[in-house]
């Protein structure tokens, strides 16, 4: 391994410590089993809710949920990718729009 691998893995988790707390990973969990459920239950309603699936908002949803997950449960990826790939910031920012869309219509 480089060198300046561990140096980012380091500085991108040292960004991810603002949300490591039980209260986001809480709320990560908390809006991925919703949005999980909700698409499952009704998967119709949902898609019409949000205003449809197409080809950014299904394969960024599944994303959102498998990377809330990743969080909620605790998991902290090693290599500075996965770290970004997995970020809370950009999960939780994902699914509450959805919900909130979803919620609002």
């Amino acid at each position: 391994m480089s060198d300046w691998q561990p140096m980012w893995s380091e500085k991108v988790a040292r960004c991810h410590d603002i949300t490591d707390k039980a209260f986001f990973k809480a709320l990560s969990l908390l809006l991925g089993f919703y949005n999980a459920a909700m698409v499952m239950w009704d998967p119709n309603s949902y898609a019409d809710r949000i205003g449809g699936f197409n080809a950014i908002i299904t394969p960024l949803m599944i994303w959102a949920i498998c990377a809330s997950m990743v969080f909620g449960v605790g998991f902290r990826p090693r290599h500075w990718v996965w770290q970004i790939v997995f970020s809370p910031y950009l999960s939780l920012t994902t699914l509450s729009y959805l919900t909130l869309v979803q919620l609002i219509s």
